[in-house]
């Protein structure tokens, strides 16, 4: 690139330098051979007030000798004498004396200026001023070799600045090729410096958002799979208290067995699926909130549009039935307590579930068997508070479980699903120790805005109100 940058300035300053010296260089010759003449013509008539007044050689010659260029001045008297070493042609010195006519033209070897002057008797004398051809062309050469110079500077500095531009441009370009093929490669982290012009500066910065926004989505995709593998313990919660139901049996061993590498395996997808990752401010998430609320964040309170809705009474009435099944099967006193007032969040059925069955799947995973627990939502008058309190050893350190994945002894992945559910409403999840002296955990859910009433075609509304029915 840099190469043709270059060739395209030395060829573009080339032929601007042509165009202006042709023509400059004709010009300045003609202006050379034009101030010759003029001089010579000059010089011709500044002698012509002398010959009026004397004809005397030795007075004609002082006159002529004070003149520029005295040795080409010659004087023709009337009576054939000739001053000075004459360069003229016969036949043109009898034109000017026989016709007085002022003569100045291209003679072999130079130019001749021919200027006849009137004197008294009615006699012709001619003053002749010769210009040889190196005084017509006298510094032109030196012109040239000027002008030719600062051609030649002008062109090379032409080519160096289309260089040293290029240079600029092949840097940054090469800088910009060699971060997309080292992200392709794999490495999320790499990011170029926006240099050169304005385009490349707008495609490095361009290169850069695709990259952040590159790691965030994959951050996100990894927490995903991290999230649904985890989903998956509920079942297998069930089916290890059903292995230890049939204890004593020939097959409980083996249902054992299948149940706890069913478990190490989801245990395995999850740590993979956690392993550091570069992630961007959005990279915790339950779901971004366009995908989980229909919300669009454009911080100007602008009513949001229709999305995911669900009564959380309704979905924790169901998933706690599941759960005392299993609570019966390990003598856990179970209680609910849910408000009859409406509860309807932002969330889908399937995200209020997965809250619900993380945070009761943590009690059935870290008391004992015997625990009691208990559920209770209510309503405030802008949220729904879903409470899971337990009588178990609680929860010693709850900044620290609200860290995800820095829970000892476990995945650390259902608190944190449960806060980000919260999150994507608006609400916040607290921890402490309840009455029954366990873990007491609170998650706060924002009201859904109120519902829009289906309306029906204004077409039809209008001819109900103002047409009678036909019968």
């Amino acid at each position: 690139m840099r190469r043709s940058l270059a060739g395209v300035a030395l060829a573009v300053t080339s032929m601007v330098a042509l165009s202006f010296l042709i023509p400059l260089g004709a010009l300045v010759m003609s202006l050379v051979k034009e101030q010759s003449v003029t001089a010579a013509e000059q010089r011709a008539a500044a002698l012509a007030p002398v010959l009026t007044l004397t004809t005397d050689p030795s007075a004609l010659r002082e006159s002529a000798a004070g003149l520029d260029a005295a040795e080409h001045l010659v004087v023709h008297l009337p009576d054939a004498q000739s001053l000075g070493d004459s360069q003229a042609p016969v036949k043109l010195l009898e034109r000017a004396q026989q016709g007085r006519e002022a003569i100045s033209q291209k003679t072999p070897g130079g130019w001749i200026c021919l200027q006849p002057v009137v004197l008294p008797g009615d006699r012709v004398a001619v003053i002749e001023n010769f210009v040889p051809d190196e005084e017509l062309t006298r510094g032109v050469k030196a012109s040239w070799g000027v002008m030719l110079l600062l051609a030649v500077g002008l062109v090379g500095g032409s080519v160096l600045v289309a260089d040293r531009l290029g240079a600029k441009v092949v840097r940054s370009s090469k800088k910009l090729a060699q971060a997309s093929h080292t992200l392709g490669q794999g490495n999320l982290d790499t990011r170029v410096e926006p240099m050169g012009p304005k385009e490349l500066r707008d495609a490095g910065v361009a290169f850069n958002a695709m990259a952040h926004r590159m790691t965030e989505l994959l951050a996100i995709e990894r927490e995903l799979v991290a999230d649904l593998s985890h989903r998956l313990r509920t079942p297998l919660t069930a089916l290890h208290l059903a292995s230890e139901r049939m204890a004593g049996t020939p097959e409980s061993a083996r249902v054992e067995a299948a149940v706890h590498a069913l478990e190490s395996e989801l245990q395995a997808i999850i740590a993979a699926a956690r392993t550091p990752l570069a992630v961007g401010p959005m990279g915790h998430g339950m779901r971004s909130a366009e995908t989980s609320t229909g919300r669009q964040a454009t911080g100007t309170g602008t009513e949001p549009s229709e999305g995911p809705r669900c009564e959380t009474a309704d979905v924790v009435r169901r998933r706690t039935a599941f759960w005392a099944v299993l609570a019966e099967q390990q003598d856990r006193p179970c209680s609910l307590d849910i408000t009859q007032e409406p509860t309807a969040v932002s969330l889908s059925d399937d995200d209020i579930a997965a809250v619900v069955d993380a945070l009761i799947g943590n009690v059935f995973s870290h008391t004992p068997p015997g625990t009691a627990f208990g559920v209770r939502v209510a309503r405030t008058a802008q949220a729904v508070e879903l409470v899971v309190e337990d009588s178990g050893p609680g929860i010693p350190e709850p900044d620290r479980a609200l860290s995800r994945g820095s829970s000892t002894g476990s995945s650390g992945l259902g608190l944190d699903i449960a806060r980000r559910a919260a999150a994507v409403t608006g609400g916040t999840m607290r921890i402490g120790q309840g009455p029954r002296g366990g873990a007491h955990i609170t998650v706060v859910f924002a009201l859904a805005p109120p519902a829009r009433p289906e309306r029906g075609p204004r077409g039809s509304r209008r001819r109900a109100r103002w047409w009678p029915r036909k019968r």
